[in-house]
């Protein structure tokens, strides 16, 4: 059974994966199938284990392959002043979070047969890439421990266009939830999803295709924020992983 891919393993990246058409993949216990083309997504969460264990089968055929995963450190950062419901949401704002959180779950299992995005090469949502908080630091929100932050934060004026950084269509386009404020979430293939936090209008709707540099939204600081920036995120089949990575592996 044949098997090659493209990108570097490591904590929080993914890999672009070839194989035979239709094969089903077990990817370290993530249930995945390659496409048409034999082209397959696998993504490896922070604190992957070092050994990835890759299964490959066609009807009774098995191939069963390694992969030595790199690991990666991460910072732990501190931010305060962040809006006190955002840290300890009152009684009434549990049913808004709960109906955020379906909405979320829905976008997150999405997995569009004909997006092909995963494939392309990533460019940064933001013409100019100033990064503030990195990706899967270790958090203090307002003194508190919280966990890992799993999205890169990049700092912009307030109305900075957001743009898509790859092919896909949206799953998600809320103005307003209770952490994320304006939120869009796309599609790229093969269960790879990125969204996009804290935004103050929104440019897209669910069910539009976009493309590369696509307008989908503007900076803004709604939800859990201190000032205007863009929280950048990408999820695989539960995994977080960092969308940066995917741009420099381009």
């Amino acid at each position: 059974m044949p098997f090659s891919f493209s990108g570097t393993p490591q904590q929080s990246g993914v890999v672009i994966g070839k194989t035979v058409p239709g094969a089903q993949i077990d990817a370290s216990g993530i249930a995945t199938q390659a496409d048409s083309d034999g082209r397959f997504v696998m993504g490896f969460d922070r604190d992957a284990p070092s050994q990835a264990l890759i299964a490959i089968s066609l009807g009774d055929t098995v191939a069963r392959f390694g992969l030595e995963v790199a690991p990666r450190a991460y910072p732990v950062t501190s931010v305060s002043g962040l809006p006190s419901a955002t840290i300890d949401p009152p009684a009434e704002a549990l049913a808004r979070i709960e109906a955020d959180a379906a909405l979320k779950r829905q976008a997150f299992d999405s997995n569009n047969p004909i997006a092909r995005g995963f494939e392309e090469p990533f460019r940064w949502p933001l013409d100019e890439v100033r990064i503030t908080s990195p990706w899967g630091a270790t958090r203090m929100l307002n003194g508190r421990s919280q966990r890992p932050h799993f999205g890169i934060d990049l700092g912009a004026p307030r109305g900075t266009p957001i743009y898509a950084p790859a092919s896909g269509f949206v799953v998600l386009a809320e103005p307003d939830m209770h952490f994320e404020g304006g939120m869009v979430a796309i599609d790229h293939g093969q269960g790879l999803i990125t969204t996009y936090l804290h935004q103050s209008a929104l440019a897209v709707e669910v069910g539009q295709r976009v493309t590369p540099g696509t307008l989908i939204g503007y900076v803004g600081s709604k939800g859990r924020a201190t000032g205007p920036h863009l929280c950048w995120r990408m999820r695989w089949r539960g995994r977080n992983l960092d969308p940066s990575l995917r741009v420099q592996s381009a």
